[in-house]
């Protein structure tokens, strides 16, 4: 019985002992995302700017409605994050030349206006070349877009 209790007693030692050893370093801690201006540009505001194109270029009012109100939340996520690049306000800068397009867009939506619609979009893609031009990136050139880079979405309305 006494060498029954040892041998549970060594056991139990010998676990306690060994289960030390067998613990994890801590983790480290997560590096922290931290995208540059380039980087959230082409995330959160190029496709945006891509997918209103295509939705008023299909008179399709209610998307490029939800797209315009989506392209104002990404400027402005933008501006939040990177508020300045390097000597340059990017904040100021890009709601000083986005303000007018925008609103003339808001408009064109509203009264379904292709023409104006057309005009005002082409009057943003210019803002965002002065914009880039003012950042010293003058070699990123945006234009209307041509073709859909989703083909996995449709920007014509819904048939009722």
């Amino acid at each position: 019985m006494k060498r029954m209790l040892r041998l549970m007693m060594l056991g139990l030692a010998v676990g306690v002992i060994g289960s030390g050893s067998a613990q994890t370093p801590p983790a480290a801690p997560p590096v922290e995302f931290r995208p540059g201006l380039g980087d959230l540009m082409t995330m959160l505001v190029q496709p945006r700017h891509i997918k209103l194109g295509l939705g008023g270029r299909e008179k399709n009012w209610v998307y490029a409605a939800y797209e315009l109100g989506e392209l104002q939340e990404s400027f402005d996520r933008v501006a939040r994050l990177r508020p300045r690049y390097r000597d340059f306000a990017v904040a100021e800068t890009m709601q000083a030349l986005r303000k007018e397009p925008m609103a003339a867009l808001a408009d064109a939506i509203k009264n379904k206006d292709a023409a104006a619609f057309a005009k005002a979009y082409g009057t943003l893609t210019e803002a965002c070349i002065l914009c880039h031009q003012s950042a010293g990136r003058e070699m990123v050139v945006i234009q209307v877009p041509q073709a859909s880079p989703y083909p996995d979405q449709v920007f014509a309305p819904a048939k009722q």
